[in-house]
C-alpha cells in the first residue's frame, strides 16, 4: 500500500488551479495554451492520488473531464521518467470500447503532451492495420486501443504488454454492454503483476464491481456524480407523439433557430439511415453514424458535425459515449432508450464545457414503459 502524501490529507478537494498539482511545466504550458486553468472535481480529486502511484476506481459520466484526470498524471509520470520504448512494447495502455473514443483520447494525449516528445499509437479495427503495426514496431510510450484489434495484434506478436507500467480501462460499463468483458480478461492476463491500474465507469453493475475487485489493489475511489444521474444544465422535455408523426414533429423542432446543432438518437442502424434520408430530403444538413458505417464515413460525418458543416447528426448508441462536440445545443431521443443509463449518456452529449443544453424525447405509445 502506498502511503497518502501529506498534501492529500484533509482538504483534498480545495485544489483550484492546475499549478497546485505540481505537473511538469510543459504540461502546464499546454493546458494554458488550451485555455484550461481550473481542474474539474474529478481532476482535483484523482490527479494527486495517481501521482502518488495509487490504483483508482473512478465513477464519472463523460463530460466531467475524466480523460484529463488520467492523461495528465500519466504524461507527468512518463515525462519525469524517460525510458527508451522497446520494439512492440508500450509503457501505458488505455483500453476503450469504441474507435471514436480511442481517437478522442489519443488527441487529448497529443494536446496535453505536445511539448514532451512522447510517442503514441492508436489501435482499432475497421481500418488497415499496416500503419498500426509500423507504429508498434518502434515501441511507444502511450497505446490507446479497442479490445478486438489489440488482441489481433497481440496474437500476431506485434504488441506485447510485458513491460506495461500503467493500465487504464475506460468506460468499463460500456465494455460490458458491448460484450467485451471476455476480451478484457484476455488482455489483463498478459499484463505484468506490478503496474498501476485505473478503472473508469459511469455505472457500477455487479459484473463491473467484480472486475474492479479483481483488477485493482487498494484503490482510491473517486465519484463525482451519483449513478444514473443526469448532468446539470440540461433542460429536459418529453413529447408524447404518435409514431407515424415523429418525423413531422422532428422537422418542426428543427425549424427553431435555437437548435444550433442537434444530435438525434435512434434505436436501430436502419432507422438512423432512414431518418437521415428524410431530413436531407427536406433540406437539413445531416449525416448518420452507426456500426455499419465504414471508419472513414464515420470520421467524415463526425468531422463535418464538429466543424459546423452539418447541423444535425443522427446516431445509434455507438455515439452516446465519448462523443465530445461542445457546440451540441440539443439532444433529441427520436427513439427512447430502454434503460436509464443510456438516457443519461445520450443527453450528456449536450451542456458540455459549462454550456447549457436541451434534451427532447419523443415517446409513442409503445415506449411508455421506457419513459
Amino acid at each position: 500500500m502506498t502511503d497518502t502524501p501529506p498534501f492529500l490529507k484533509g482538504s483534498l478537494f480545495l485544489i483550484s488551479d492546475f499549478s497546485a498539482l505540481n505537473l511538469l511545466s510543459p504540461i502546464l504550458s499546454a493546458l494554458q495554451h488550451a485555455g484550461y486553468t481550473k481542474p474539474t472535481p474529478i481532476q482535483a480529486q484523482a490527479i494527486p492520488h495517481l501521482q502518488s502511484g495509487r490504483d483508482l476506481l473512478g465513477i464519472a459520466q463523460t463530460g466531467t473531464g475524466k480523460t484529463a484526470a488520467f492523461a495528465l498524471p500519466i504524461l507527468d509520470r512518463l515525462g519525469r521518467r524517460r525510458l527508451r520504448s522497446q520494439a512492440g512494447h508500450a509503457r501505458v495502455l488505455i483500453l476503450v470500447p469504441t474507435r471514436e473514443l480511442a481517437s478522442q483520447i489519443d488527441a487529448s494525449f497529443a494536446a496535453y503532451g505536445a511539448r514532451l516528445g512522447l510517442s503514441r499509437a492508436l489501435v482499432f479495427g475497421g481500418v488497415n492495420q499496416h500503419s498500426q503495426v509500423r507504429a508498434m514496431l518502434r515501441g511507444v510510450d502511450v497505446l490507446v486501443a479497442t479490445p478486438g484489434r489489440l488482441l489481433d495484434l497481440m496474437g500476431q506478436g506485434v504488441v506485447s504488454l510485458a513491460y506495461l507500467e500503467v493500465f487504464v480501462l475506460d468506460e468499463a460499463d460500456r465494455m460490458l454492454d458491448m460484450g467485451f468483458i471476455s476480451d478484457i480478461r484476455k488482455v489483463v492476463s498478459k499484463l505484468p503483476p506490478t503496474r498501476q491500474t485505473l478503472l473508469f465507469s459511469a455505472t457500477m453493475p455487479k459484473e463491473i464491481s467484480a472486475l474492479a475487485e479483481s483488477l485493482l489493489r487498494d484503490p482510491v475511489r473517486v465519484e463525482v456524480a451519483p449513478t444514473a444521474t443526469t448532468v446539470e444544465r440540461v433542460e429536459q422535455k418529453v413529447y408524447l407523439v404518435d409514431k407515424l408523426h415523429k418525423v413531422l414533429l422532428l422537422k418542426d423542432v428543427l425549424q427553431n433557430q435555437k437548435v444550433r446543432q442537434a444530435l438525434i438518437f435512434t434505436r436501430t442502424k436502419h432507422g438512423a439511415d432512414k431518418l437521415a434520408d428524410a431530413l436531407e430530403a427536406s433540406g437539413v444538413e445531416v449525416s448518420a453514424i452507426h456500426g455499419n458505417k465504414s471508419q472513414s464515413a464515420r470520421e467524415k460525418a463526425l468531422n463535418g458535425f464538429r466543424d459546423g458543416r452539418l447541423r444535425v447528426l443522427v446516431a445509434t448508441d455507438i455515439a452516446a459515449r465519448g462523443l465530445d462536440v461542445p457546440g451540441v445545443s440539443h439532444v433529441i431521443n427520436f427513439d427512447l432508450p430502454n434503460e436509464p443509463e443510456s438516457y443519461v449518456h445520450r443527453i450528456g452529449r449536450t451542456a458540455r464545457a459549462g454550456r447549457e443544453g436541451m434534451a427532447i424525447s419523443f415517446c409513442d405509445v409503445s415506449e411508455r414503459g421506457f419513459l
